[in-house]
């Protein structure tokens, strides 16, 4: 039996917050939500690493664009802290009526593994795409088949791509690539600007490393010497194998600048293991 918070109440069972929610509910009916996911550092909503702010600014900038309901920020925290209690890992859902729902979870048990060996990816046919990309809607439903068909396709992360070809972000992250003795990500107008990608590039930029900032084309793509993706619950894990359609792509998940830049997270975490 899982705890949550919804609609400014401690829930002690999770499965009771369906009988709160009329059938009617557009968040149930489309998916009308927004939500964020945060990893709680140190148990400490005011950790550098937490970013708690910014998960609420990227909310209320989806809710004022879409002209919903401002929430109780208030209440939103203190259900948040309620459950960091017990969860390292916060997922904060925002109804168009102001409603919030917070659920928490540990992290992945092989987190630790893959951040040291890598993980292997799949390219996603054009089908699977998000709507509204720049905004993290309820609507999560192409990431999630995505998602699902690289499991079954024996890779642990998907990743999605545009019109032309182009390489945008994974199922649940932006992407890296290093190449030219520099990284580069993809641009986000048609993908999610991610709280980890804008940390990562703020700590390349302060120590003085320039990040390229530009789609990711197939010349690109084959260029590159290592890849990984970030989000704020995996942080920053290297990608060590593609698979797209009939072709394997390899890469060096052990490359210097992964390793490089693993150290500068773990020292702002305050020395936490990845």
């Amino acid at each position: 039996m899982s705890a949550c918070w919804y609609n400014g109440k401690w829930v002690e069972d999770e499965a009771a917050v369906g009988t709160g929610v009329p059938l009617d509910n557009v968040g149930l009916r489309f998916g009308a939500t927004v939500f964020t996911t945060v990893r709680v550092y140190e148990s400490d909503l005011a950790h550098p690493l937490t970013q708690w702010q910014g998960h609420c600014d990227r909310l209320q900038n989806s809710l004022l664009q879409f002209g919903w309901t401002i929430p109780n920020w208030g209440s939103v925290r203190i259900g948040a802290q309620q459950l960091l209690i017990k969860y390292s890992v916060l997922r904060i859902t925002l109804f168009p009526n102001g409603c919030e729902w917070i659920t928490g979870r540990d992290l992945p048990s092989n987190l630790t593994k893959q951040q040291q060996t890598g993980i292997v990816a799949w390219v996603a046919p054009l089908t699977y795409q998000r709507s509204l990309p720049t905004h993290k809607t309820g609507n999560y439903l192409a990431c999630w088949l995505a998602k699902s068909q690289a499991e079954a396709s024996g890779a642990s992360e998907a990743i999605l791509i545009g019109a032309e070809g182009e390489w945008l972000e994974t199922s649940t992250g932006n992407l890296w690539g290093w190449k030219d003795g520099r990284w580069w990500t993809p641009k986000t107008e048609r993908c999610l600007p991610g709280l980890m990608r804008a940390w990562l590039v703020a700590c390349l930029s302060a120590a003085g490393e320039s990040v390229s900032v530009e789609p990711w084309s197939a010349k690109m793509i084959l260029g590159f010497e290592a890849i990984a993706y970030s989000n704020c619950v995996v942080r920053f894990l290297p990608i060590h194998t593609i698979i797209a359609g009939q072709t394997k792509l390899n890469y060096n998940a052990h490359h210097e600048c992964i390793q490089a830049l693993q150290k500068r997270i773990v020292a702002a975490a305050g020395n936490l293991a990845l």
